[in-house]
Parts: C-alpha cells; sequence; structure tokens
C-alpha cells in the first residue's frame, strides 16, 4: 500500500496476482458500480409481485447489503493497514530500509541461483 508522505493521503495498492492486475480503488469502483445496478434492477422490478420475483427481490437485496458491507470492510483494512506500515516505519526508518535490504538481497541471490540451474 502506498502512502504520500507528502499530502498524507493513502493511495490504494497496486498488486499483481497472476498476470493481472489487481487495484483495491478499481475494485472498490467496481463494487460500487455493481451496487447501483442491483439498486436499481430491485426498484424496476418492485412492481412484479410474484412469489418467486418476491424471493429473488430479497436473496439479491441481502446479497447487496453484504457486498456493501465487505466493500466498507475492505477499505478500512487497506486504510488501517497503510496507516501501521507508515507508523512502523516513521518509528524506525533504519531498520525498514536495512530489512527491505536483506529480503532484496535474498531475492537476488535465490533469483540467481535458480538461473543459474
Amino acid at each position: 500500500m502506498e502512502w504520500s508522505f507528502r499530502r498524507r493521503e493513502f493511495r490504494p495498492e497496486t498488486t499483481k496476482m497472476k498476470g493481472t492486475v489487481m487495484n483495491t480503488e478499481q475494485l472498490v469502483t467496481e463494487l460500487r458500480h455493481l451496487s447501483r445496478n442491483a439498486e436499481d434492477l430491485l426498484e424496476a422490478t418492485a412492481g412484479d409481485l410474484t412469489d418467486k420475483a418476491k424471493s429473488a427481490r430479497k436473496g439479491l437485496h441481502a446479497a447487496l447489503e453484504s457486498a456493501k458491507r465487505s466493500c466498507e470492510r475492505l477499505q478500512e483494512k487497506a486504510v488501517a493497514g497503510a496507516r501501521a506500515t507508515d507508523e512502523v516505519i516513521r518509528e524506525h526508518p533504519y531498520q525498514s530500509i536495512g530489512v527491505a535490504f536483506g529480503v532484496g538481497l535474498l531475492v537476488g541471490v535465490l533469483a540467481i541461483r535458480r538461473n543459474s540451474e
């Protein structure tokens, strides 16, 4: 997660997972868009009074509320993680640099070792 030190604002992390770039901000935006579409569908089918439609509307409404709560938790966790990371790095800047250097060195050694085999 990226935390801007100058403006103190959170920018969601972009990670690469199996060739696909996954951005937390994009995920949240897509969930909100899906939520709006589902709410529009619920409003459009409000006049349908069949039992099957009522049951489907209830299920969709429950799933929609669950997705909204999950989206909010995802945002809260991302921001909390960024703040915690920022705090630790600010409290221990030289140790953080040392750990990052050590991990980078280890990854480099393992990559060279793997390529030489």
